[in-house]
């Protein structure tokens, strides 16, 4: 099948993915258009991960207030001033804020969560496996899949987006550094509600 200039650039504009990379993409696929925009989403999520240790010290520093009863502040860092200017990387970091804001997580990502806290989880998980009669050489591990619950409760990148529930917050940050060609870093939060310390 020959890959058409129309096509390519109707491409680009579902992906915002380069010319080069959406024509490579188009001959993989055969001309499938929805196939070439699940390569280039793969394709750029393994990118973004591979820039995830470049220095991001640009960004933005959003407020979200809903209700005048919840407030967040939230910085969200790029590389380049540049992309932090950007539309896509704006509605990014407003998400976030709203986020931050309706699913009420406390730290940004595992790593963050003090081990206390984890073994705290853990122990209380292991005692309600025990007292529900749980066979001993199951408990840790249905405990693991307990605490992978609570991270994506408590974590903001582990959280369901709130406008697609079917990706999480980390998949959504990939996907905006995939499309800008730069680390994303959720460098924090703060989170107020009124009446509350």
């Amino acid at each position: 099948m020959t890959i058409t200039a129309e096509l390519v650039k109707q491409l680009r504009e579902m992906t915002g993915a380069g010319m080069m990379e959406c024509k490579k993409a188009l001959g993989e696929t055969s001309g499938d258009l929805q196939k070439a925009v699940d390569v280039l989403r793969k394709s750029g999520i393994a990118k973004a991960e591979k820039r995830s240790d470049r220095a991001a010290s640009q960004g933005r520093i959003e407020s979200y207030i809903h209700d005048n009863r919840i407030g967040v502040l939230i910085e969200v860092n790029c590389e380049t001033d540049f992309v932090a200017r950007t539309d896509d990387f704006a509605k990014l970091v407003r998400d976030l804020a709203m986020q931050a804001a309706a699913a009420n997580a406390d730290y940004v990502r595992r790593e963050e969560v003090p081990a206390e806290r984890v073994e705290r989880e853990r122990a209380i998980y292991a005692d309600q496996l025990k007292n529900e009669g749980k066979p001993a050489n199951m408990i840790d591990k249905i405990s693991e899949g307990k605490l992978n619950k609570f991270y994506s409760e408590v974590c903001l990148m582990e959280q369901p987006f709130i406008k697609d529930d079917k990706k999480s917050i980390g998949d959504l940050v990939k996907e905006t550094s995939s499309k800008c060609g730069e680390n994303i870093v959720v460098r924090r939060f703060v989170r107020f509600r009124l009446g509350s310390e």
